[in-house]
Protein backbone atom coordinates (compact mmCIF):
# COMPACT_ATOMS: atom_id res chain seq x y z
CA UNK A 1 0.00 0.00 0.00
CA UNK A 2 1.11 3.56 -0.71
CA UNK A 3 1.90 6.05 2.04
CA UNK A 4 -0.72 8.78 1.46
CA UNK A 5 1.31 11.32 3.44
CA UNK A 6 4.31 10.63 1.20
CA UNK A 7 2.15 10.93 -1.91
CA UNK A 8 0.75 14.30 -0.79
CA UNK A 9 4.28 15.56 -0.09
CA UNK A 10 5.48 14.52 -3.55
CA UNK A 11 2.41 16.04 -5.20
CA UNK A 12 3.11 19.39 -3.53
CA UNK A 13 6.17 19.88 -5.75
CA UNK A 14 6.01 21.09 -9.34
CA UNK A 15 7.35 18.27 -11.51
CA UNK A 16 5.80 19.52 -14.77
CA UNK A 17 9.18 20.00 -16.47
CA UNK A 18 10.09 16.38 -15.71
CA UNK A 19 6.72 15.02 -16.80
CA UNK A 20 6.96 16.85 -20.14
CA UNK A 21 9.81 14.45 -21.02
CA UNK A 22 7.37 11.51 -20.96
CA UNK A 23 7.75 9.63 -24.30
CA UNK A 24 3.99 9.03 -24.23
CA UNK A 25 3.56 12.74 -25.08
CA UNK A 26 5.91 12.71 -28.07
CA UNK A 27 3.05 12.78 -30.62
CA UNK A 28 1.33 15.79 -29.05
CA UNK A 29 -1.05 14.02 -26.66
CA UNK A 30 -1.82 15.34 -23.21
CA UNK A 31 -2.62 13.31 -20.10
CA UNK A 32 -6.35 13.32 -19.38
CA UNK A 33 -6.22 10.65 -16.66
CA UNK A 34 -3.42 9.00 -14.68
CA UNK A 35 -4.40 6.77 -11.73
CA UNK A 36 -3.95 3.27 -10.37
CA UNK A 37 -7.05 1.16 -10.92
CA UNK A 38 -7.77 -2.34 -9.54
CA UNK A 39 -7.61 -4.84 -12.41
CA UNK A 40 -8.30 -8.54 -12.44
CA UNK A 41 -5.45 -9.98 -14.52
CA UNK A 42 -6.05 -13.22 -16.39
CA UNK A 43 -3.95 -15.23 -18.83
CA UNK A 44 -5.51 -17.16 -21.68
CA UNK A 45 -3.17 -19.67 -23.25
CA UNK A 46 -4.76 -20.11 -26.68
CA UNK A 47 -7.98 -19.95 -28.65
CA UNK A 48 -11.11 -20.04 -26.55
CA UNK A 49 -9.73 -22.38 -23.90
CA UNK A 50 -10.14 -21.81 -20.17
CA UNK A 51 -8.49 -18.78 -18.60
CA UNK A 52 -6.25 -18.98 -15.56
CA UNK A 53 -7.68 -17.79 -12.27
CA UNK A 54 -7.41 -14.02 -12.14
CA UNK A 55 -5.22 -12.05 -9.73
CA UNK A 56 -6.15 -8.60 -8.46
CA UNK A 57 -3.51 -5.93 -9.03
CA UNK A 58 -3.30 -2.15 -9.10
CA UNK A 59 -2.57 -1.15 -12.70
CA UNK A 60 -1.62 2.40 -13.60
CA UNK A 61 -3.93 3.65 -16.33
CA UNK A 62 -2.84 6.65 -18.38
CA UNK A 63 -5.43 8.10 -20.75
CA UNK A 64 -3.82 10.28 -23.42
CA UNK A 65 -5.81 12.54 -25.72
CA UNK A 66 -4.72 14.36 -28.85
CA UNK A 67 -6.81 17.53 -29.11
CA UNK A 68 -9.54 18.64 -26.76
CA UNK A 69 -11.01 16.12 -24.30
CA UNK A 70 -14.49 16.88 -25.66
CA UNK A 71 -13.37 16.79 -29.29
CA UNK A 72 -10.46 14.31 -29.51
CA UNK A 73 -8.56 13.53 -32.69
CA UNK A 74 -6.89 10.45 -31.22
CA UNK A 75 -7.07 8.56 -27.92
CA UNK A 76 -4.46 6.27 -26.34
CA UNK A 77 -4.66 4.17 -23.20
CA UNK A 78 -1.40 2.99 -21.64
CA UNK A 79 -1.27 0.35 -18.91
CA UNK A 80 1.77 -0.05 -16.66
CA UNK A 81 2.53 -1.75 -13.36
CA UNK A 82 4.73 -0.75 -10.43
CA UNK A 83 5.23 -4.46 -9.70
CA UNK A 84 6.54 -5.25 -13.20
CA UNK A 85 8.48 -2.55 -15.07
CA UNK A 86 8.19 -4.56 -18.29
CA UNK A 87 4.37 -4.66 -18.17
CA UNK A 88 3.32 -2.13 -20.83
CA UNK A 89 0.22 -2.35 -23.03
CA UNK A 90 -1.32 0.20 -25.39
CA UNK A 91 -4.75 0.71 -26.91
CA UNK A 92 -5.08 3.42 -29.55
CA UNK A 93 -7.95 4.58 -31.73
CA UNK A 94 -9.17 7.48 -33.81
CA UNK A 95 -12.71 8.31 -34.93
CA UNK A 96 -12.63 5.83 -37.84
CA UNK A 97 -11.53 2.88 -35.69
CA UNK A 98 -13.99 3.95 -32.99
CA UNK A 99 -16.85 3.63 -35.49
CA UNK A 100 -15.92 -0.03 -36.00
CA UNK A 101 -15.84 -0.49 -32.23
CA UNK A 102 -19.17 1.33 -31.94
CA UNK A 103 -20.84 -0.95 -34.47
CA UNK A 104 -19.39 -4.23 -33.17
CA UNK A 105 -20.33 -3.49 -29.54
CA UNK A 106 -23.49 -1.49 -30.27
CA UNK A 107 -22.24 1.48 -28.25
CA UNK A 108 -24.63 4.36 -27.72
CA UNK A 109 -21.91 7.02 -27.43
CA UNK A 110 -19.96 9.15 -29.88
CA UNK A 111 -16.18 9.34 -30.18
CA UNK A 112 -16.23 12.81 -28.59
CA UNK A 113 -17.70 11.28 -25.41
CA UNK A 114 -15.19 8.44 -25.14
CA UNK A 115 -12.59 10.10 -22.84
CA UNK A 116 -15.27 11.23 -20.38
CA UNK A 117 -16.99 7.83 -20.39
CA UNK A 118 -13.73 5.97 -19.87
CA UNK A 119 -12.70 8.21 -16.98
CA UNK A 120 -16.11 7.63 -15.40
CA UNK A 121 -15.79 3.84 -15.73
CA UNK A 122 -12.23 3.79 -14.38
CA UNK A 123 -13.24 5.87 -11.37
CA UNK A 124 -16.21 3.56 -10.78
CA UNK A 125 -13.81 0.59 -10.64
CA UNK A 126 -11.88 2.43 -7.91
CA UNK A 127 -14.87 3.68 -5.90
CA UNK A 128 -17.23 0.71 -6.36
CA UNK A 129 -15.00 -2.35 -6.96
CA UNK A 130 -17.79 -4.78 -6.11
CA UNK A 131 -20.12 -3.29 -8.72
CA UNK A 132 -17.69 -2.30 -11.48
CA UNK A 133 -14.90 -4.62 -12.62
CA UNK A 134 -11.94 -4.16 -14.96
CA UNK A 135 -10.84 -7.56 -16.28
CA UNK A 136 -7.63 -7.67 -18.33
CA UNK A 137 -7.15 -10.86 -20.34
CA UNK A 138 -3.65 -11.43 -21.75
CA UNK A 139 -2.52 -13.81 -24.49
CA UNK A 140 1.00 -15.16 -24.88
CA UNK A 141 1.38 -13.52 -28.30
CA UNK A 142 1.10 -10.00 -26.82
CA UNK A 143 -2.57 -9.42 -27.54
CA UNK A 144 -4.85 -8.49 -24.65
CA UNK A 145 -8.38 -7.31 -23.95
CA UNK A 146 -9.77 -5.04 -21.26
CA UNK A 147 -13.39 -5.68 -20.30
CA UNK A 148 -15.35 -3.19 -18.21
CA UNK A 149 -18.08 -5.17 -16.46
CA UNK A 150 -20.93 -4.07 -14.22
CA UNK A 151 -22.25 -6.44 -11.55
CA UNK A 152 -26.05 -6.17 -11.56
CA UNK A 153 -26.40 -8.80 -8.78
CA UNK A 154 -28.40 -11.16 -10.96
CA UNK A 155 -26.04 -10.94 -13.96
CA UNK A 156 -22.86 -9.32 -15.26
CA UNK A 157 -23.14 -6.76 -18.05
CA UNK A 158 -20.20 -6.01 -20.32
CA UNK A 159 -20.07 -2.23 -20.78
CA UNK A 160 -17.04 -1.86 -23.04
CA UNK A 161 -14.17 -3.98 -24.38
CA UNK A 162 -10.88 -2.60 -25.66
CA UNK A 163 -8.14 -4.50 -27.49
CA UNK A 164 -4.56 -3.92 -26.35
CA UNK A 165 -1.13 -4.85 -27.64
CA UNK A 166 2.03 -5.38 -25.61
CA UNK A 167 4.52 -2.61 -26.43
CA UNK A 168 7.70 -3.23 -28.39
CA UNK A 169 11.00 -3.77 -26.57
CA UNK A 170 12.20 -0.34 -27.70
CA UNK A 171 9.07 1.38 -26.39
CA UNK A 172 9.36 -0.46 -23.07
CA UNK A 173 13.02 0.55 -22.84
CA UNK A 174 12.11 4.22 -23.42
CA UNK A 175 9.39 4.06 -20.77
CA UNK A 176 11.63 2.41 -18.17
CA UNK A 177 14.38 4.95 -18.87
CA UNK A 178 11.93 7.82 -18.45
CA UNK A 179 10.44 6.40 -15.25
CA UNK A 180 13.89 5.81 -13.76
CA UNK A 181 15.11 9.32 -14.62
CA UNK A 182 11.84 10.87 -13.41
CA UNK A 183 12.10 9.18 -10.00
CA UNK A 184 15.79 10.13 -9.76
CA UNK A 185 15.04 13.77 -10.62
CA UNK A 186 12.08 13.99 -8.22
CA UNK A 187 14.22 12.53 -5.43
CA UNK A 188 16.91 15.16 -6.06
CA UNK A 189 14.31 17.96 -5.87
CA UNK A 190 12.85 16.63 -2.61
CA UNK A 191 16.31 16.17 -1.09
CA UNK A 192 17.26 19.73 -2.04
CA UNK A 193 14.07 21.01 -0.42
CA UNK A 194 14.82 18.98 2.72
CA UNK A 195 18.27 20.57 2.94
CA UNK A 196 16.68 24.03 2.70
CA UNK A 197 14.26 23.17 5.51
CA UNK A 198 17.11 21.83 7.66
CA UNK A 199 19.11 25.00 7.10
CA UNK A 200 16.15 27.22 8.04
CA UNK A 201 15.40 25.24 11.23
CA UNK A 202 19.10 25.24 12.17
CA UNK A 203 19.14 29.04 12.10
CA UNK A 204 15.82 29.54 13.92
CA UNK A 205 15.75 26.60 16.33
CA UNK A 206 18.88 24.35 16.44
CA UNK A 207 17.52 22.21 19.28
CA UNK A 208 14.42 21.36 17.26
CA UNK A 209 16.61 20.20 14.36
CA UNK A 210 18.55 17.90 16.70
CA UNK A 211 15.28 16.49 17.98
CA UNK A 212 14.02 15.85 14.44
CA UNK A 213 17.27 14.15 13.44
CA UNK A 214 17.06 11.80 16.43
CA UNK A 215 13.48 10.66 15.70
CA UNK A 216 14.32 8.15 12.91
CA UNK A 217 16.93 6.53 15.17
CA UNK A 218 14.38 6.12 17.96
CA UNK A 219 11.96 4.57 15.48
CA UNK A 220 14.56 2.02 14.38
CA UNK A 221 15.36 1.18 18.01
CA UNK A 222 11.69 0.58 18.76
CA UNK A 223 11.42 -1.82 15.82
CA UNK A 224 14.41 -3.88 16.90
Amino acid sequence: MHDERGDSLINSFDFSAIEEMDPSLSEGHHVAYDREVPFELRIQESGSGPQEVGTLEAIKVKLLVLGDNNNPQHVKVELTSENDLFFHYIHALDEASFQQLQQSQKLMIDFSELPTIMIRMLNSCIKEPHNFLAVFIMHRDGRARLDFIQNMEYKFIELLSLDFLASTEEMVRQQITYRYNAVKSKLAIVQARLQDVNAAIKVKNPSLLLQLQRQPKKGLQNQS
